[in-house]
């Protein structure tokens, strides 16, 4: 019996095809990674995984939206939203209501999740912002033993949003790497980098599941650059949350 026959044979046995692979919802399977977190290069998004603690998911007992305050608040005094913020930092061609504060409309060029061009239009949007360490995520990790004015923080901070196809972000709802990526692959690295960047920033844990797909992503982009900046990690004084 040759070789082949053999592994055939084998395959046949166990269920498993050849190109048998992980895959999330709404995601096409990666290979298992074969660069460990901690041997990549200082600065990249796949060294930073290895410093997320790995813990079990905790209840969502207790979560709901006003836990990270008011919706959209003006944690950086610029007299805007947070909302019309990222619409005016990721649209293309935006028009503004009495002022440069009200976004009514722009194009984003490109959608993260989709990769098509989404055109905006206040009250009828088809763009929406979306929190990429979703709120409820973050609450069974870490965010529900915080006081009330990091969790505004982490709701308000730019670097946790994006704008983007309101039908991809309704489908991806509170998901994590494990459970959701992107439709679009060429986001895939960024968009897990941005969600390490966000946990680590913030001091947010993620279970093992999710750590193995961060790492399945970040292997086939190694110098993947972990994205910095965004807002301080306590919202000011004149913020509360429940």
């Amino acid at each position: 019996m040759t070789a082949a026959t053999v592994l055939a044979a084998l395959l046949i046995l166990t269920g498993c095809a050849p190109d048998d692979t992980w895959g999330g919802s709404g995601s096409d399977a990666e290979e298992s990674p074969s660069v460990p977190a901690g041997e990549a290069d200082p600065g990249s998004a796949l060294r930073a995984v290895a410093s997320l603690d790995v813990k079990g998911r905790a209840p969502k007992t207790g979560y709901a939206r006003d836990r990270f305050g008011s919706a959209w608040a003006d944690t950086d005094g610029n007299g805007c939203g947070t909302r019309d913020d990222i619409l005016k930092r990721d649209l293309r061609g935006t028009a503004f209501r009495g002022g440069d504060c009200v976004v009514v409309s722009g194009t984003l060029p490109k959608d993260p999740y989709t990769g098509e061009s989404v055109r905006y239009r206040r009250g009828r949007s088809k763009v929406d912002i979306d929190h990429v360490v979703a709120l409820s995520d973050a609450w069974q990790k870490g965010a529900g033993q915080w006081p009330g004015r990091k969790r505004v923080a982490l709701a308000n901070d730019p670097l946790n949003l994006i704008a983007v196809d309101a039908s991809a972000n309704r489908r991806k709802s509170d998901g994590d790497a494990a459970t959701w990526l992107p439709a679009y692959k060429p986001y895939r690295c960024t968009y897990v980098a941005r969600q390490v960047a966000v946990k680590k920033k913030y001091r947010l844990w993620v279970t093992r599941a999710e750590k193995d797909a961060m790492v399945r992503v970040l292997n086939s982009c190694p110098g993947e650059r972990l994205p910095g900046g965004g807002s301080p990690t306590e919202a000011p004084a004149r913020f509360s949350a429940k």
